[in-house]
């Protein structure tokens, strides 16, 4: 048995899911800068 696990992650195929990957991929890199400046990240848009 292998000690690695794999997920398949599917591309989103229409311009919503894109639009909202892109917004979550934004939101995402906020919080990162947030937690490293010892900030509370702000959630929500």
């Amino acid at each position: 048995m292998s000690s690695n696990a794999t997920i398949k992650i599917v591309a989103p195929s229409s311009i919503i899911d894109r639009l909202v990957a892109l917004i979550d991929g934004w939101l995402s890199t906020s919080a990162r800068i947030a937690v490293r400046n010892g900030d509370l990240p702000y959630f929500g848009l």
